[in-house]
């Protein structure tokens, strides 16, 4: 296995609303900032993936607008994935793995402010026997949330105490859409309040990722992939058990997240209640910093918010402030799809 790691991270700041703004011109700036942290040019990147998706954007193909960003030409080595941008950096990863590529630039991006996203997400349930009943995204989260709450795993009180103390830590992030106190305000769909849901705005977040002795040359303490893994639920929510994530757990073993204690983990967990179970499923006590920058609950930018998750892990292995984080990504409802890396400092290199 080649040695791969995150050299550089960059993000947009996270708005309710940019309608001055296409997806191309809310991209672009990130682009030129992350570049511009290593020095490299669109030239010198051996491969370019990106997280996106059409429902959000009201048309077909709409990643093709975002190459105008990143620029095509001379022909680049590309691919997109309709997911968020966290599985782009995985297939990068894969690309580097095989040799054809040294260098990728990775990157995602939404905008949810133009239509009813919890209604645009209906269109990820089961076309059979779930999307009929158009249950919303925020109602299938207070589903999981309640049968935390009759399992005895959770309350009210502890799912706000959650929202709190993300949306505190979000107060040394520039780049957060919500942060301070935030009042718990009215139920959506009960048990879940206003404070226990994410914010819906527009964003966008890029990584460079980098080999060996280039990721060295490009970046002061690379931030390495020491593993990375993803694993799906079962489609249908009636079969599974929504008070815990077994894709989460193995994905976390496959990823060699157990072998060792972590000392951060950046989780995509949209939802209080969610963030219940990604911590029982990983194993997560009180010695781990959960969330630093606030996580989803400051700024969920759909498409994005699950490569930001790696991308804030890596940043604080850049500036020294962790050895060894865990990252986390997720799609599709009640955690179905999970996505598990483990990040090193070089001072941790085996």
């Amino acid at each position: 296995m080649r040695d791969v790691a995150i050299v550089a991270f960059a993000q947009s700041d996270h708005l309710r609303r940019t309608d001055e703004l296409s997806e191309v011109e809310m991209l672009m700036p990130v682009l030129h900032q992350v570049l511009d942290a290593t020095g490299l040019r669109t030239s010198d990147i051996g491969f370019t993936c990106s997280g996106s998706s059409d429902y959000l954007a009201g048309r077909a193909f709409s990643f093709t607008m975002a190459l105008d960003g990143v620029g095509a030409h001379p022909p680049i080595s590309e691919s997109h994935v309709e997911m968020d941008g966290a599985w782009a950096l995985y297939e990068a990863w894969v690309k580097i793995q095989t040799g054809e590529a040294d260098t990728a630039l990775v990157y995602g991006y939404g905008k949810s402010s133009p239509g009813q996203v919890r209604d645009v997400l209906t269109r990820q349930l089961d076309p059979y026997y779930t999307a009929p009943l158009w249950p919303d995204s925020v109602a299938l989260a207070a589903l999981q949330a309640q049968a935390l709450i009759d399992a005895g795993d959770t309350d009210e009180t502890a799912l706000a105490a959650i929202a709190a103390r993300s949306r505190e830590a979000a107060a040394d992030n520039p780049h957060a859409q919500l942060s301070g106190t935030v009042p718990a305000g009215d139920y959506l769909v009960q048990p879940l309040r206003t404070g226990d849901c994410p914010p819906i705005g527009d964003g966008a977040a890029a990584v460079i990722l980098a080999a060996g002795d280039t990721a060295r040359a490009l970046c002061a303490r690379p931030a390495w992939i020491r593993g990375i893994d993803h694993r799906i639920e079962a489609h249908g929510l009636g079969v599974r058990e929504l008070t815990d994530s077994p894709s989460t757990r193995l994905a976390a073993e496959r990823a060699g997240a157990f072998e060792r204690p972590v000392d951060t983990a950046e989780l995509h967990a949209p939802f209080t209640s969610q963030e219940v179970v990604l911590r029982k499923a990983l194993g997560l006590d009180d010695s781990v910093r959960v969330n630093p920058s606030g996580g989803a609950l400051a700024a969920n930018p759909l498409m994005a918010a699950g490569l930001i998750r790696l991308g804030e892990a890596a940043a604080r292995i850049h500036r020294g402030e962790s050895d060894r984080a865990l990252a986390h990504a997720t799609s599709g409802p009640c955690l179905q799809q999970n996505l598990v890396a483990v990040l090193e400092g070089e001072s941790t290199h085996a």
